[in-house]
């Protein structure tokens, strides 16, 4: 079953068919609704629309270079994903317009935007001074600076007041309350740091997400036990005569069978429908995946909250074609084999286990799609 491609396809339709025709800071315009919602059954299969084909590796890329804390491209453009390099672009173009001073070799000559690309991949310099997107995702996600109030006493007994910046890392304390406390309603990573904002190359689109885990009911728990394996009589026998509490833990020491469900939400202030918003269900379906196969839970639910929910106007014709296509069936995510299961963040050193995550660990199974819609990005 897909319903995904289906709840997609319908908003397309409902913004061709309801939104207001509004301009944007790009100048292309656009068609929105607001305050939109699709929710995804990750046992449907891995959020990876059909109805057009995706480019995977560059959602992988992606989400590992906010996973790592990254703001320069060089990640990104050494695994060819280039889906910040307009923005990064656009950057160059107001700090040449403006004259601020360039490295040396770049004083007088404005770059086009490929001689622009081609000099960020083969020049560190240049890579260095023009590559950085600010305090975007990966410095939120991983280094979000904050302010502390510290009191200092001194010998006259007078106090003062001193103020010292620290940062906190939001995915490691994720990892911490999932292991601690994955009952917890405090696990949220926000990435709308107003005071950061102004430094960025362009605010955060999707701005937080918030990670909710449940355990699983018995009685689902002894069903899937039934579907995935053959039990001899006695053994089932000897099981009936347990109390439910002795009946988890058998299925917890002696099957499979996992105890905990973990669900995403995430909220997008803008949604980008026809480009971004494929992107970001299998961005945040991967990561929904990754945090299952650490803590050992199965995937539930995976949902958007949209803010302006938009078609550009040189995405009209791309949407409608894709409202045509019928979907084919989700395809599957293999992660290689690996050691995550059990990871204790406590015991381990978090850099290295993000590091340790790699590109090629993340296979997509059995994905049968249409073929690609282009379309342009706005910057």
């Amino acid at each position: 079953m897909n319903s995904l491609d289906k709840n997609y396809q319908n908003l397309l339709s409902e913004i061709l068919n309801d939104g207001t025709i509004k301009m944007d800071r790009t100048g292309t315009g656009t068609i929105s609704v607001f305050g939109k919602q699709l929710i995804h059954d990750m046992s449907e299969g891995f959020p990876l629309l059909t109805t057009k084909k995706m480019f995977f590796k560059g959602v992988v890329t992606e989400l590992l270079w906010f996973l790592r804390g990254n703001t320069n491209v060089k990640f990104l453009i050494d695994n060819n994903c280039n889906i910040w390099n307009g923005d990064l672009y656009k950057n160059y173009c107001k700090i040449f317009d403006n004259k601020v001073p360039f490295v040396k070799d770049e004083v007088d000559i404005k770059l086009t935007k490929e001689e622009f690309v081609n000099r960020l991949k083969n020049n560190q310099n240049f890579l260095n001074e023009f590559g950085d997107l600010g305090p975007v995702y990966g410095k939120q996600w991983r280094r979000w600076t904050s302010i502390e109030k510290l009191l200092k006493i001194n010998e006259q007994g007078s106090v003062t007041e001193i103020y010292q910046e620290f940062e906190i890392d939001q995915i490691k304390k994720i990892f911490t309350q999932l292991e601690d406390n994955p009952d917890d309603r405090r696990m949220i990573v926000n990435s709308w740091n107003i005071s950061d904002i102004q430094n960025m190359v362009l605010p955060p689109c999707h701005y937080s997400f918030q990670i909710y885990t449940q355990k699983i009911d018995l009685k689902k728990r002894i069903n899937i036990w039934n579907k995935s394996s053959t039990i001899e009589e006695q053994v089932l026998e000897e099981f009936n005569k347990k109390s439910d509490e002795e009946k988890h833990i058998y299925l917890d020491e002696y099957t499979n069978v996992k105890s905990r469900e973990i669900s995403l939400l995430w909220n997008q202030r803008s949604v980008d429908t026809f480009l971004g918003l494929p992107f970001n269900l299998a961005s945040y379906g991967l990561l929904l995946n990754i945090l299952a196969q650490v803590f050992d839970m199965v995937p539930k639910k995976l949902i958007a909250n949209l803010g302006d929910t938009h078609l550009y106007l040189n995405h009209i014709d791309q949407a409608k074609e894709q409202i045509t296509r019928q979907p084919y069936e989700l395809c599957n995510l293999k992660i290689k084999d690996n050691d995550w299961i059990g990871f204790t963040q406590k015991e381990n050193n978090f850099d290295q286990f993000i590091n340790s995550l790699k590109i090629e660990d993340f296979i997509i199974e059995n994905y049968i799609c249409h073929q690609t819609i282009k379309g342009e990005l706005s910057n």
